[in-house]
């Protein structure tokens, strides 16, 4: 069972993570690389402040040390640098991502003792998607670089109550009976959003309402996608290797 749970989590998050990547190319990656010049616009050294040495530098140098200063430093942090091995550490990223979240639907899948077939799969998978990303998101959307945010704790602690909330309240909406345990689920996915997120206080940020505004909902379908997409196929390799299991003498699928 636990080589069953595994590599279907593991084939999912491949998959998953790298069609993701792809979308992302052409949907969330593009804002991000124009909210970076904002923010480098930003971030760039007044002409006062160029020491002699370079006093000669074109406004274009300025602009592209403060981009180079961005993209390798962040404060004194390393940074991949920009085109392929950005690409690659972003695929990475979601490839890894996508694994573990395929895991706690796979898991899901082993709790329940069913059988998923494909429109299950996405069911779980569109769930994951209410539970981490858009009942979060409803309070703390998705944010751009240079977007002014709140207490990074503050926020943290919001978005796990959020998650945890949702997960919990869908569990009494779907899998218990009668009014009373519904009413609560109901009760629960929202308080955290009647409490209210956290908010940020401070200078207003350099990147446009237009651009972020675009970014948080591209964000949002892009990573329903992503979902849907660890649903699908986890679902499917789950039953693909159900079936290729060695049955017992009492004819039940022999645990690895």
């Amino acid at each position: 069972m636990f080589y069953r749970v595994f590599m279907s989590a593991l084939v999912a998050g491949v998959l998953g993570g790298l069609a993701i990547s792809a979308v992302q190319g052409v949907t969330t990656v593009p804002l991000i690389h124009e909210a970076e010049t904002y923010e480098s616009a930003q971030t760039a050294p007044a002409p006062g402040a160029v020491g002699e040495a370079h006093a000669g530098a074109t406004a274009a140098g300025l602009s592209h040390g403060a981009q180079a200063a961005h993209t390798h430093d962040h404060g004194g942090t390393w940074a991949p640098a920009d085109g392929l091995e950005r690409t690659a550490f972003t695929a990475l990223t979601n490839v890894i991502a996508g694994f573990g979240f395929a895991l706690l639907i796979t898991g899901c899948f082993a709790i329940g003792r069913r059988e998923p077939d494909a429109r299950e799969g996405v069911l779980w998978g569109l769930a994951g998607f209410a539970v981490f990303t858009l009942a979060p998101g409803l309070g703390l959307a998705p944010e751009l670089p240079g977007t002014a945010a709140a207490d990074l704790t503050a926020r943290q602690a919001w978005w796990i109550a959020a998650a945890a909330s949702t997960a919990f309240g869908l569990w009494l909406l779907v899998f218990r009976g009668g009014g009373l345990p519904k009413a609560l689920g109901v009760f629960v996915i929202a308080l955290p959003h009647v409490i209210g997120a956290p908010r940020a206080h401070g200078p207003t940020h350099a990147v446009p309402p237009e651009l972020a505004a675009q970014f948080a909902a591209s964000s949002m379908v892009t990573q329903a996608v992503f979902w849907a997409l660890l649903g699908l196929i986890a679902g499917a390799a789950y039953l693909r290797l159900g079936r290729t299991e060695k049955p017992t003498r009492a004819g039940y699928p022999a645990a690895v």
